[in-house]
């Protein structure tokens, strides 16, 4: 690819954050506007125009301009993958980004992988550079996809480690005489964490009237951590068979760090599989080359002829 192509594409690149910083800068308003705002007292404002333009540079271009893409991106987007992009938001405990956000940048990004397609046809179309740009493109509209379900990912690991010890701090304070619902605010109070996080959510949908059962389940849908939906379960049935809870924690709590240590010993176990790739591919052939590389040398020049 020509040297100005690659400079051109670079220079592109390093405008769209510049400007993206020039229009979404927030307006700070100025003491004179202040002033004039706390004399007007409660006087109707009549001036839209002025009104408008006391906003944000991001309230009146950026977040047009997002709401806009979005909606083209949904309009080329199937009902079913927007649904699951939503719910992978709420998996991954980043929904304060927004559907909108989400999809506006899957379209910019895939914009932007078709401009560089033109660019690259412009210089000499070819078969390979229609096959470099839609790749590009693909990965432009599919970026976002991928960086949710790492998030997602992520957060369900770091449940998974944490519930053994939450457990444990939970059947602690019901053996001592605390109520489920008091161990949990506690585990909420001193707890970090995304699962410190959903369990206070739930207390907050358990104190605005929502029932138990519908509060757990609902913890359930927003994590899909399969080892909190068997304790889930067991709480459930204990509540149905008439079992004491501080029992059934007991049981949950060390079935949970047995599994931990189970995983912990199965990842380990990998570890030398894992290894053999890096190690035939990348140090076998460089220890080769230190130990047989003099010797092939010096036997290259002492041969006769």
């Amino acid at each position: 690819m020509p040297i100005h192509v690659i400079f051109g594409a670079g220079a592109i690149s390093l405008a769209l954050p510049v400007l993206w910083w020039a229009v979404a800068s927030t307006r700070q308003p100025t003491a004179a506007a202040v002033a004039r705002n706390l004399a007007g007292g409660h006087a109707p404002l009549a001036d839209v125009r002025k009104a408008f333009l006391d906003k944000s540079a991001s309230e009146r271009a950026v977040q047009p301009a997002v709401r806009a893409l979005a909606r083209r991106a949904r309009r080329v987007t199937p009902v079913g993958m927007v649904e699951s992009l939503e719910h992978k938001l709420v998996l991954a405990g980043v929904s304060e980004w927004g559907i909108e956000r989400v999809l506006a940048a899957k379209l910019a990004l895939g914009l932007a992988g078709g401009a560089m397609l033109m660019l690259m046809w412009v210089d000499g179309g070819s078969t390979m550079t229609l096959l470099s740009g839609a790749l590009f493109t693909g990965v432009g509209w599919f970026a976002p996809d991928a960086v949710i379900s790492g998030r997602v990912q992520k957060r369900q690991q770091a449940i998974e480690r944490e519930l053994p010890d939450t457990l444990d701090q939970i059947t602690i304070s019901v053996e001592a005489g605390l109520g489920f619902e008091a161990s949990l605010a506690r585990v909420a109070q001193t707890g970090t964490g995304p699962l410190a996080h959903e369990i206070a959510r739930t207390l907050q949908d358990i104190q605005l009237g929502v029932p138990r059962r519908e509060a757990l389940d609902k913890l359930v849908k927003r994590t899909e951590v399969a080892d909190l939906m068997r304790f889930v379960n067991a709480i459930r049935q204990a509540e149905g068979y008439g079992i004491p809870i501080a029992q059934v924690l007991r049981v949950q709590s060390a079935e949970l760090r047995d599994k931990r240590k189970q995983r912990a010993e199965e990842r380990a176990m990998k570890i030398p599989v894992k290894i053999v790739f890096p190690v035939v591919f990348c140090i076998f052939p460089t220890l080769l080359t230190v130990i047989v590389g003099p010797a092939a040398i010096r036997f290259i020049r002492e041969w006769p002829g």
